[in-house]
Parts: structure tokens; C-alpha cells; sequence
């Protein structure tokens, strides 16, 4: 088993903005104005759609060749839907995150219609990001004292 483990580290700044360092790399997150943030980045559920659909077009782009699609160019449109009074509390009864992700791949390929759908079935069951969201792993939380 070839396990290896990944590592985020989110600190809060201001208000609703946190920042995130991963690896060698620093992104900003935040609220628009209009859920009381400052605007200064994505938010953490938009980060998810982003997340999911990089994944979906960095596997579809390093299996092409493999699985004999000649493929130009992929872009992938990634929606989600959120019922905000979900996790604000409002409705006890509404599912706090999405209810429903629509992945739209937009191909430019040499290969038949079919060809192409197959292939973003086999896109889909190859993306780590896609798996997590459909089968959800197993969550540990622990409180530890702020170093």
C-alpha cells in the first residue's frame, strides 16, 4: 500500500479570512461581502468546487494518452448546490453541506462522442477529490492546546 499523507494548515487572521499553507504555498480564503468577509479570497465551499474540478481536469489530462484520447483542451464547470439555512441553523431538517455537485467537462478531442463520455466516466472513478466527496472517509477530530 502506497499511503502518503497530505497536510493543511489553516490559521485565522481577521474576521472571517484564514489563511492557508500548504506545502511551499500560502492562499488566502474568505467571505464575500455579503456573508460578512472582506472579500479577500475564495470561500471555503468554493475552494471545494475549485478542488473538485482541477482534480477532474489534472486526471483527465494525465490518463488521455493512456486511454487513447487525443485530447486539446478540457475545461470542467463545477456547480454546486448549498441551502445556507442549513448550516446557519434556520432549518434543522436542510443538509448543512451540498446536496447535489454537477461536474459540466467541456472536451475538445479527436475521438467519437462515445469515446469521450467513457472517458469521463473513467475520469471520474480516477479522481481522488471526485471519491472523497462520493465516499467519505473516515473523520478523526482532536482538540489540542494553540502552540
Amino acid at each position: 500500500m502506497a499511503n502518503k499523507t497530505y497536510k493543511a494548515t489553516v490559521t485565522s487572521i481577521e474576521g472571517y479570512e484564514v489563511e492557508s499553507q500548504v506545502r511551499d504555498f500560502n492562499a488566502t480564503l474568505d467571505e464575500p461581502l455579503s456573508s460578512g468577509g472582506t472579500n479577500k479570497g475564495i470561500n471555503p465551499v468554493e475552494t471545494l468546487l475549485s478542488a473538485l474540478g482541477a482534480c477532474e481536469t489534472m486526471v483527465a489530462k494525465s490518463f488521455a494518452k493512456s486511454q487513447g484520447i487525443v485530447l486539446r483542451r478540457i475545461k470542467v464547470e463545477v456547480q454546486g448546490v448549498l441551502d445556507s439555512d442549513g448550516y446557519t441553523g434556520k432549518n434543522s431538517n436542510a443538509k448543512v453541506g451540498f446536496s447535489k455537485l454537477t461536474s459540466k467537462f467541456y472536451v475538445d478531442a479527436d475521438n467519437t462522442e462515445e469515446e469521450v463520455k467513457e472517458y469521463i466516466d473513467f475520469v471520474t472513478k480516477h479522481c481522488p477529490v471526485h471519491d472523497t466527496i462520493e465516499n467519505a472517509p473516515e473523520f478523526e477530530d482532536k482538540v489540542l492546546t494553540y502552540e
